[in-house]
């Protein structure tokens, strides 16, 4: 039954935006909003662009950086073989990024930075996702550990080569805290920091303010990826038949919304219904967010990007209901999804193929490109000789796409591979 013809155009509910009716300058932004031109510089000064301002010019290093180009093969959940069109690191932080802009327009934020933080905030993120984390993380547990936030700082500060005069991409420092901070402080009062290795050379050379929170832009960035993740998992958990809205009923906020699109479009196919709620599943998450954040900026009445850093608490969040509502969403998804005997099988090939590259590299060096093997050879002043080895060997297996890292362990552990 087509209903074409019968929809008619929803209003938008976007809460209490009066609430920061008071907060908004001249510019358009509002006062807590980070301003391109009040930037605390880069690690390496550089000329200002004549064509954008200091967090496009980030956004746009990101999208050309090689590591991002890597996401397209890299997994969020599902191996890119296993089909063209689930979702992919790449197509999550795209994703990830439309959300933040969305957020941070109404909001009145700063879009370029938000964009520039949801882009870049899975650069360090091993092939095989989480569980491509899991098995370096134990591989490298001697030897300083791995964390694919701290990588991501070690990409785009280190990693990339693209200019002579700098290795990394010389972010900006509200986008270098933006990917350090974007969950909340990294030193706790009172408590001895243990940073990640890149973090606690970086900190030497550019203060990032490590006990307070972020600005409002990173906050957005990393809310967003909660909304941007739930809301395609279960799209791709669906379109792969891993579990189904019957399924889904279980989780009763949801089921609400699955009754109401089946009551508003009878007849139509399963697929459209699924997409509908899903729809109105992320829409939940951003009325909420909205919400709840523009009641904590009202109450907050910061003056400054500064006083959202100092504010104590998180100014971008969810309502507590919101938080109870993911949780149980989130339950469904380990228990259906994450924990699927299909998806589990493929985790742990997964998890050998990193395990076994690793092993196989740090017991032969030899067998590392050139490139590699030139690093491991010449271990910099202050690093023992076998955690730098390890270290490069780390870089090395973080930067490839699954392709890359299936090929290689074909190349290594198949002996009728490259033998005639």
């Amino acid at each position: 039954m087509s209903v074409r013809g019968k929809l008619k155009q929803p209003k938008l509910s976007v809460g209490k935006s009066d609430q920061l009716a008071g907060f908004i300058a001249g510019d358009g932004l509002a006062v807590y909003a980070a301003r391109p031109a009040e930037s605390r510089g880069r690690l390496y000064p550089e000329v200002p662009s004549k064509t954008r301002g200091a967090f496009e010019r980030d956004r746009d290093r990101i999208i050309h950086s090689t590591a991002f180009r890597r996401l397209k093969f890299k997994t969020q959940v599902f191996v890119y073989s296993e089909g063209d069109q689930y979702r992919t690191r790449l197509s999550h932080s795209i994703e990830v990024a439309q959300v933040a802009r969305s957020l941070a327009r109404l909001l009145h934020a700063d879009e370029d930075l938000a964009e520039t933080c949801a882009l870049a905030h899975d650069l360090g993120h091993t092939p095989f996702a989480h569980v491509g984390e899991d098995a370096l993380k134990e591989c490298m547990q001697p030897y300083g550990n791995f964390d694919h936030n701290d990588q991501t700082l070690r990409i785009v500060t280190l990693l990339e080569k693209k200019y002579p005069h700098f290795d990394g991409l010389n972010l900006s420092w509200e986008s270098l805290e933006g990917l350090v901070k974007h969950n909340g402080p990294v030193v706790k009062k009172g408590k001895k920091p243990k940073l990640e290795i890149t973090l606690d050379t970086l900190k030497d050379e550019m203060d990032l303010m490590l006990g307070t929170y972020a600005s409002i832009e990173a906050q957005i960035a990393g809310l967003a990826d909660d909304i941007a993740y739930n809301s395609h998992d279960l799209d791709d958990g669906l379109s792969a038949r891993l579990f189904t809205l019957r399924d889904l009923e279980e989780v009763g906020w949801v089921q609400e919304i699955i009754d109401r699109k089946r009551r508003e479009f009878v007849g139509i196919d399963e697929r459209l219904v699924e997409q509908e709620v899903i729809r109105d599943v992320m829409g939940t998450y951003v009325l909420d967010v909205l919400d709840e954040s523009r009641g904590r900026l009202a109450a907050l009445k910061p003056k400054s990007s500064d006083d959202i850093r100092h504010a104590g608490s998180m100014s971008i969040a969810m309502s507590d209901t919101m938080k109870k509502r993911d949780r149980a969403l989130r339950e469904f998804l380990w228990a259906h999804f994450y924990r699927h005997h299909h998806v589990s099988r493929v985790r742990l090939k997964s998890f050998r193929i990193v395990q076994e590259l690793f092993e196989a590299f740090m017991a032969h060096r030899r067998c590392l490109p050139p490139e590699c093997l030139k690093q491991v050879e010449r271990t910099p002043k202050g690093w023992d000789a076998k955690t730098w080895h390890a270290r490069v060997v780390a870089d090395y297996i973080a930067s490839m796409t699954d392709r890359m890292a299936i090929l290689e362990h074909k190349d290594l552990f198949d002996i009728s591979q490259g033998i005639r």
